[in-house]
Formats: C-alpha cells, structure tokens, sequence
C-alpha cells in the first residue's frame, strides 16, 4: 500500500487534540458568554461538522491502483530497505496517502525509522478484520489512496503519485460499490492526476472554493482514506501558507493541522462551505504517520492543471528561458540591490522567448507580468502560469538600475526542466595565489575534466583546503566565465580582482559566473577579515 510523502508529499495532516478543538472553539464564542455559561454550568457548544460531512463525503473516494510488475517490485524493494518489519513507509518527507515515500520531498532519498507499537497495532488490527496488512498489499502492488469526484459525468482528481506507476485503477466509492477508472491526464510537476468513471446516473461532486480567499487560522477539514480503513474526516486549520517543500518547481503548499495519514493522498481538504481549497498530499513526519504538519496542493494552483488535463490530457506551461537563482545577501550587495529580493538570472537559453526579448546574464527579475518576484521560486510559478503567446512586462535590475523588458511567452518544451538553482593570458601553468589555482582553458582540460566546447572563460585546476575561498564551494573543474560582469579573460585577472578584495578595507565583494557541469551560478566571493592577523 502506497503512502503519503513524508514531510512527504500526499502525507495527510492531522488535527491536534480535543483539547486544542475546545480551546479554539472558546476562542471564537465571546468572552462573556463563556464566563456566564460557566457559571451557570451550561454546556459550551462545540461546533459540529456533520452537516458539512454529510455534504461532502458522497464525492469522496476511495482509489485503488494496482502497479505494473515492475513499480511494485521496485517498491517492495525499497519497503524492505526502509525498515525490517515496518507495514509503514517511511521517510521525513513523503507523497501523500498512498503515495511513496521520501525525505525531502518527492523523488529523493528515504529514511528509515525503528518500528512502533502503533504499527503492531495496525498489524493486528487488519488480520483481525480478516483483511491484508499494508506491507502484503504492497507485496502485491497495490497502491491505496483518495480522490474526490468535480463533475457529475465521473472526473475524478488524485495526485499523480497514487497512479502513476497503475496499470489498473478501480475507484470506491462510500458504499463500498466498485467501478473501473481510467487516467484522462497526469502532471508530475504539480503530482496531479485526473480519472474519469463512467456511470449511468449522475454522480455526487464538489465544487472548488478559493484557496487564495483562505487564511491562516480559517478552519478546514480533511476527508480521505486512511491506512485503507475507508472514508474519514479530520478537522483542522490552516497553519501556514505558501510552503515550498521541494518536492517540485512550482511548490506553494497549504501546511494543515488535521490528521492526514497513509492513504489520505489525493483527498480533498475543504472550507465550513464544503469547497474543495486543497488536494491533500504530503505531511512531515519522523515515523511516518501524522505529527500535525501536513500539506496540501492549493486549489488555485490546481484548478487550472486539471482544466488542462481535462481538455488536452497535459499540461502545457508558459517558459521563458532562464536559469535563475536565489538572491542571497552577498550577491544582493555586490549587484548595488536596494533589497535582497528578485531572481537571478545565471543564464538565458538561446533562441528562447529571454533572449529574444535581450535579458542577459546578471540581470535580476524584480517582477513579471505585474507579479513581484520576492523569491526565486516566485518566478517559476508566474511564468507557467502566463498564457502562450501572451507578451508580458517584466522589470529588471541591471548595471544599478531598474529597466523594463517585454518576452511573448513560449510553451515550454516537453524536455524542459526549470532551473533553480576566450583567450588566456598566455601563460600555460596554473597560477597560484589565495590557494585557489586557475589555468587557461585548454582542449586538453576540456577532455579531462568534461568541459563542453560551447563554455569560455578560466578554469579552477585546485583550491586547497586553507584557502579562504574554500568555504565558498569553488571546486577543481569549474569554470569561471565573468569577473564582476565581464568576460574572464586570464588568471591574473581573476586573482588580481580577489586580490582587491581581500586588501579592501571596506566588505568589497567580486561577483563570479560558475559554470559547473553545464549549469551557470552566480558566486559572490567576500574576503572580508581574512587579511588581518
């Protein structure tokens, strides 16, 4: 059985405690009101969902994917390695109910944790209900998750990691009654999927609300299927907005406070109106199950990707063409920024719509299309977002000064993936100096060291462990291609600009253009201080 994503995407989250629910729910009645139903020994009215659930949970199923032989190999496997006897998949970040499991976020490596009594628990408690534990229902590759139904005709959303790796999908719904589904469109970026049933009646759905109209505090409620025990709801609130979980390009979770466990994957998370603001999908957790941190996809976000699933079976995103990379402070400094803000461009893909429109290394995006750019993955979501063919305004920062571009945004490519993150001096031995040695860039070097024919500038031969700019993650192979937003034309210019630096006597700063294994980055080198003693 596949599990939520651990810190995980598709892990659902709980709510806290009873004793938290009454704390809140006094909260919200006024103060004099409590104190007089106090005294009197009048009872305090708790608020109740019921009417919500029964709105709301005909719509909510139950999916079952049964994995190609191959994925449920691969995943007893990895079951087997995360832990001895564990019927849990673990890991500090995972998908979503049912999906797999991941420390990180979806994709990276698993942690394994010791065994609980709760998981003997669950152990006993399935074969005394005469039914399979989860690790033999992953022994025969069988995902469990959830999913809600949007429209009457059977569209059914889930995240993508509950089905991905199916070649059979059977959806359940409340009265346990079957029906055979079929994938209309999946999107592992945002981990979405869209079913469809068929059936010869109209069928219960729900609406999607405004996950942007949502705020933290505002109550919510979970509905899934957890460890496979069938339909189950968990009240909760909003905590926080906005996480990035790197789990994917375009991360900007709803973190949850409700119980979202195992098998919650691709449930709906809904508002006191019963609309759909999230698509619940990973929680953080130490052993697996749910501590109160989960996650949620806003609807927002999702709306949008399953539209386009629904239309054209994928999903076809705005690209404009560039690396980018965080802001930090150094390099805020060293490019005169009036804020540590914006998203950095370490390089512009030829012949995309950024080159086009003449962005260049260097420059900062401060906003596109009228969005600010706060933070570098602030970009990535914007620009997926724009339509093709849409001509957008976007404002830069460049050579101390704000100017103003405008890109025809292009579709990116199917093998697109976003990306976050010349002559020498003639003399044909390395130079040394602040432990750092660089030499032309010859053939010869290209050979060794894997270097493409498209990259110019000088490469670092060595930097010894006592150099000062070690700390800065220089290594034997990169190559530096601007010096303070010029060519790198030899070593001595190189080392004679940090030579600058380190005798400043103010923090001067050289900002550096790497080019590491093919990717452009952007370095500032500070050597404040280490000319003194």
């Amino acid at each position: 059985m596949s599990s939520l994503p651990v810190l995980s995407i598709g892990k659902p989250l709980r709510f806290a405690t009873m004793a938290a629910g009454v704390a809140l729910a006094l909260a919200i009645s006024p103060l004099a009101s409590v104190q007089a139903q106090a005294q009197t020994g009048a009872a305090v009215a708790l608020p109740s969902f019921s009417p919500l659930v029964k709105k709301v949970m005909p719509a909510v199923v139950n999916v079952s994917a049964s994995l190609k032989a191959g994925a449920a190999t691969a995943e007893a496997q990895s079951d087997d390695q995360d832990d001895n006897d564990d019927d849990q998949d673990q890991a500090a970040p995972q998908p979503g109910p049912g999906g797999r499991q991941q420390q990180q976020g979806r994709g990276q490596g698993q942690q394994s944790f010791p065994q609980s009594p709760f998981d003997e628990m669950l152990r006993k408690f399935f074969e005394q209900q005469g039914r399979a534990a989860p690790r033999q229902q992953r022994e025969r590759g069988v995902a469990l998750g959830s999913g809600f139904i949007i429209d009457p005709t059977g569209y059914i959303v889930t995240n993508n990691h509950v089905v991905e790796n199916a070649d059979k999908i059977t959806v359940i719904f409340q009265d346990d009654s079957e029906h055979p589904a079929k994938v209309i469109g999946r999107d592992a970026k945002t981990d979405l999927a869209l079913l469809k049933i068929e059936s010869s009646k109209p069928l219960p759905f729900v609406n999607w609300g405004s996950s942007e109209a949502s705020q933290v505090g505002d109550w919510i409620l979970a509905v899934g299927n957890p460890f496979g025990l069938g339909g189950s709801v968990s009240p909760g609130f909003i905590s926080a907005r906005g996480r990035d979980i790197h789990a994917g390009p375009y991360d900007d979770f709803l973190q949850l406070d409700a119980s979202i466990n195992r098998g919650n994957s691709g449930g709906p998370t809904f508002n006191l109106n019963g609309d759909v603001i999230g698509i619940n999908t990973a929680i953080y957790s130490p052993n697996g199950g749910s501590v109160g941190i989960g996650f949620a996809i806003p609807s927002d976000l999702a709306k949008p990707v399953i539209q386009q699933l629904r239309d054209h079976g994928k999903v076809e995103r705005g690209w404009l063409g560039v690396q980018i990379q965080q802001v930090t402070p150094e390099l805020a400094k060293s490019l005169h920024l009036p804020k540590e803000s914006g998203a950095l461009v370490a390089d512009v893909t030829a012949g995309g719509p950024a080159a086009k429109a003449g962005f260049k290394q260097g420059d900062v995006i401060l906003s596109f299309n009228g969005h600010d750019i706060s933070k570098v993955r602030d970009l990535p979501i914007v620009v997926a977002e724009t339509p093709v063919g849409k001509t957008a305004p976007v404002k830069v920062w460049r050579q101390n000064a704000e100017t103003t571009l405008s890109a025809e945004i292009a579709a990116m490519p199917d093998n697109m993936q976003v990306s976050q993150n010349g002559g020498g001096d003639g003399s044909a031995s390395p130079s040394a100096a602040l432990g750092l040695r660089l030499a032309p860039l010859t053939d010869d070097l290209r050979t060794q060291l894997h270097i493409g024919k498209s990259v110019k500038g000088v490469v670092v031969v060595n930097v010894t462990d006592n150099s000062p700019l070690a700390e800065f993650g220089l290594q034997r192979g990169d190559v530096i291609v601007t010096v303070d937003q010029e060519p790198a034309t030899s070593a001595k210019q190189i080392l004679d600009r940090l030579t600058d630096a380190k005798n400043a006597k103010d923090d001067k700063s050289v900002l550096i253009l790497l080019n590491r294994r093919g990717v452009n980055q952007y370095v500032a080198l500070s050597l404040k201080g280490d000319n003194k003693g």
